[in-house]
């Protein structure tokens, strides 16, 4: 059985992910789109993995055979240049083929909405009881299919960077003198930054799709390179990763130091908030830091937490207007843009915001821990066998863990998995991930040390 996890369908290669069940998802898709419009409009996208291309073509051709009319990326293109172009060519959904940021023997299947933002969940559950069985529709050759304009092929990535260059002051990033560096990770991102800041020091901005051994993931463990760099040339102001797709960031400070999506959704709310006097409500997912909820209660904006997955948080954008959306894993959207999580145009923003106010990375987080106190989130993901995963997971459901280790545990949330609270300042959280083999823990504490001990001391607790 086909199943969507929190960010689409992923799966291996020649195994799950093959040619054949690529159409059963697509035709599913066609049938989705049929019962509430006559004509469908798809935008589909590819991301750099193995035969992406091969397999965008696959899709289109059984969407066309389906009845709808496919723009399809003329090259590799992001997550958010598709939903762009969903929006700017007035599509009724969008499909990328993407495994995101999973390992490179990935692939995958997201759905977009007309909106350019994720399918919401309910829309993903009527795809998934649509799949048929096997398809056995006869699908006209691609050239044909171009020939007769039932699929038109699309420059994404020009649409996506004239519409950067209509929202971003990027001649004040130009001249204020700081040297940047962005890392691609092989992903689809790799061309945008080229082109909008030719200046920008460029590492890994070149197809590869066996991403050299490496998940395109931004965290830490996978940016070492760029984070040798900058600490090499020492006058590097600040590095910036995207994954697979381009909709996740990752950001370094000059001294290639990590700075997770914590603090940088706090600094954006900062400058867009306090700088720009933008307002809206600010939407986060339950995995994190507590300090969000803070800075809105500091400065009376209304704050939504949801469930872990970006669609829970796009329904909050679509229907309601929010400065803000952000979960921990590095996905972030903000106001004036698309409901869509965009690693460049996050990337961007944090730029633009260094150049206006002439402050380091270092400074603007300074600021930030300023208002809401210092603090540090870390993450663990544990991968252990499916029985003592789910013995965890019952005993967490059955508040059977009163302490970690000497922390003891004061109160419980279970929007999304389970939030240990051990005082205002510190919390655990365990969540199974809904895309992979691991249960992960996550820690807040006032110190990065004092983090790193609650996830130790939880690891030794349940394993």
């Amino acid at each position: 059985m086909i199943k969507f996890g929190t960010d689409g369908w992923r799966a291996i290669i020649g195994d799950d992910y093959t040619v054949a069940n690529l159409k059963r998802v697509s035709a599913a898709t066609a049938y989705w789109l049929k019962k509430t419009h006559e004509k469908p409009v798809v935008v589909l996208g590819y991301d750099c993995r193995f035969s992406g291309e091969l397999f965008a073509k696959v899709a289109a051709r059984v969407l066309a055979h389906e009845g709808c009319k496919v723009h399809l990326s003329d090259n590799f293109a992001s997550t958010p240049m598709v939903s762009l172009a969903a929006t700017e060519l007035h599509a009724d959904a969008g499909v990328v083929i993407t495994a995101s940021h999973n390992p490179p023997m990935y692939n995958g299947f997201k759905i977009k909405s007309s909106y350019g933002g994720p399918a919401l969940p309910a829309q993903i559950e009527e795809v998934e009881n649509l799949i048929p069985e096997i398809y056995e529709g006869h699908i006209d050759p691609f050239e044909d299919l171009v020939d007769s304009e039932q699929i038109v092929m699309v420059d994404m990535e020009t649409m996506y960077c004239n519409h950067a260059r209509k929202n971003f002051d990027l001649d004040a990033i130009r001249n204020s003198g700081m040297k940047l560096a962005y890392d691609a990770m092989f992903g689809a991102g790799q061309n945008v930054l080229k082109r909008l800041l030719p200046d920008t020091i460029c590492l890994h901005c070149e197809f590869n799709p066996s991403f050299q051994g490496t998940a395109p993931e931004p965290i830490m463990r996978n940016l070492e390179e760029i984070s040798r760099l900058i600490r090499k040339q020492g006058d590097i102001a600040c590095g910036l990763a995207t994954d697979g797709d381009a909709d996740r960031i990752g950001l370094l400070d000059s001294q290639g130091n990590f700075v997770d999506s914590h603090h940088i959704i706090l600094m954006l709310l900062n400058y867009l908030h306090n700088k720009k006097g933008m307002t809206g409500m600010v939407v986060n997912s339950f995995s994190c830091t507590t300090k969000i909820a803070r800075f809105c209660e500091l400065h009376g904006l209304d704050n939504k937490v949801t469930k872990v997955g970006f669609k829970y948080i796009c329904e909050y954008m679509v229907d309601n207007d929010v400065l803000l959306g952000g979960e921990e894993s590095g996905g972030i959207a903000v106001k004036g843009h698309i409901p869509e999580r965009d690693g460049i145009w996050i990337g961007l923003t944090i730029w633009e915001y260094m150049a206006k106010e002439g402050k380091k990375l270092e400074e603007l987080i300074s600021e930030i821990h300023g208002i809401v106190g210092p603090f540090a989130m870390e993450r663990s993901d544990l991968h252990i066998d499916e029985h003592l995963k789910q013995e965890i997971m019952q005993k967490c459901e059955q508040d059977a863990f009163n302490s970690f280790g000497r922390y003891k545990v004061e109160r419980i949330e279970k929007t999304d998995g389970y939030k240990f609270f051990f005082d205002e300042k510190r919390w655990l959280m365990i969540r199974p991930s809904g895309t992979e083999p691991v249960l992960r823990t996550y820690a807040e504490a006032p110190t990065h040390e004092e983090a790193c001990e609650i996830l130790k001391e939880t690891k030794e607790a349940i394993c």
